[in-house]
């Protein structure tokens, strides 16, 4: 099947490196690990395994982190390559095994990407806590090998498809994944909805477990589609408060608008005022930037994850209050924590998606986000910007790469338009 690999190598991180800000030749074209190719299939490994072919599949800031070299290498070890990238998928089921009971051959879904222990292949009494807790995205045993054997050899390494030398992701045709991992979407549905489901969870995922209060005022910094998304999902469950959104661009914060902020600014003097208008008082220190007290936001959610973000939201936010981190945050040099001490601060990242109580029962988030987004009536469909075929991929990660010049909020890719083998 045809479909775009990424491979790492230690040249080709170097050429990235050394050459990546003069040309993306060096980051996702030919000068790259980044290439569309014949990759091969193999067998479904077991009887509740599933073939899918692709019907859209998203790109992702942390797929340009990635390929771009800009993230920490501290979650390498859970990673295996080459690999199909890939990780938000709407699909078609093909084919399932004989013991697959809750899709069949025609249906849609979208596929939570995260391998936990049961796709692995481990016994339950082997599955690690956060399996046995129903987060499998802290998985502990994504930096083993097996036991389940795919085509021929053990699993990879791995903590999620897109990243997985054994289990392509959805930027190629065809896909395989275990039936725990899939997530029917209803037929009034469209693609652009189903394919959005997945980053859109990560927020859904986040405000479930960090919740503002109604009479909070929220500051959510960002305008990505994970930012927008945290502006959709706090109102799709109800937060009645105040919900000022920071984005960079007139479209941003129009699109922000139309998903719920109740005001929208921008980063720098207009966010500055903002925070003022909650009652802060600004000191300057003999050395470096302003600092406030009294006032501020009681809940910051930092969807960017740049020293820039953080320090921020750390300023921003009130005494004693809470600062979500939903961003890719990696290294990041010389950032001041004075205040996670000073304001005995709550900071508390997360990752992906699991087991949540919502509404009396015990539900994974993507069945909390199918319902949102069935009840809800806010253009979530406008985050979808540009839709390319996969075999321009290097446009379509130019576009995503490069937001302030496109214009760019979520960019597809379609298999479709691709010769069949």
């Amino acid at each position: 099947m045809h479909a775009v690999t990424f491979d790492v190598t230690v040249p080709r991180y170097l050429l990235a490196k050394s050459f990546g800000r003069l040309s993306d030749t060096f980051l996702y074209g030919f000068a790259s690990g980044v290439s569309l190719r014949n990759v091969e299939e193999v067998a479904l490994p077991g009887p509740r395994w599933v073939r899918l072919e692709t019907v859209l599949a998203g790109i992702c800031g942390s797929d340009i982190a990635n390929l771009c070299y800009r993230n920490s290498p501290a979650m390498e070890p859970f990673g295996s390559f080459p690999a199909v990238v890939g990780h938000e998928i709407v699909a078609r089921v093909i084919e399932v095994g004989a013991k697959v009971r809750d899709v069949e051959p025609g249906q849609r879904v979208v596929v939570d990407p995260v391998i936990s222990c049961e796709v692995r292949g481990r016994h339950p009494t082997a599955w690690c806590r956060s399996c046995m807790a129903g987060v499998p995205g802290t998985c502990e045993n994504a930096g083993e090998a097996g036991p389940l054997w795919i085509g021929n050899e053990p699993m990879a390494r791995g903590l999620t498809i897109g990243y997985h030398r054994s289990l392509p992701g959805g930027w190629g045709e065809r896909l395989l994944a275990h039936e725990s991992q899939l997530y029917a979407i209803p037929a009034d549905f469209s693609d652009r909805r189903g394919v959005l489901m997945e980053p859109i969870s990560i927020a859904v995922h986040a405000l479930l477990r960090r919740s503002p209060r109604p009479d909070d005022t929220v500051l959510v910094i960002g305008s990505g589609p994970i930012a927008l998304a945290a502006v959709w999902a706090l109102r799709a469950t109800g937060f009645p408060g105040d919900l000022v959104a920071q984005t960079k661009r007139t479209h941003e914060g129009e699109l922000a608008r139309a998903l719920g902020a109740s005001a929208v600014v921008t980063p720098g003097d207009v966010a500055r005022d903002a925070l003022v208008e909650t009652g802060a008082q600004a000191y300057v220190p003999i050395i470096g930037p302003e600092v406030y007290a009294g006032g501020g936001f009681p809940v910051v959610y930092d969807c960017v994850g740049s020293k820039q973000s953080l320090d921020q939201a750390l300023r921003f936010v009130s005494p004693r209050g809470r600062v979500v981190v939903l961003g890719n945050t990696g290294q990041l040099s010389r950032l001041d924590m004075t205040f996670l001490w000073a304001r005995e601060l709550d900071v508390k990242g997360f990752v992906f998606y699991g087991a949540e109580c919502w509404r009396g029962r015990e539900v994974h988030t993507f069945e909390v986000t199918r319902q949102l987004l069935a009840e809800s009536g806010a253009p979530i469909e406008r985050l979808v910007t540009h839709e390319f075929p996969l075999e321009r991929y290097e446009d379509a990660l130019s576009t995503a790469a490069h937001r302030g010049k496109t214009g760019s909020i979520k960019v597809l890719l379609n298999p479709k338009t691709l010769p069949q083998d």
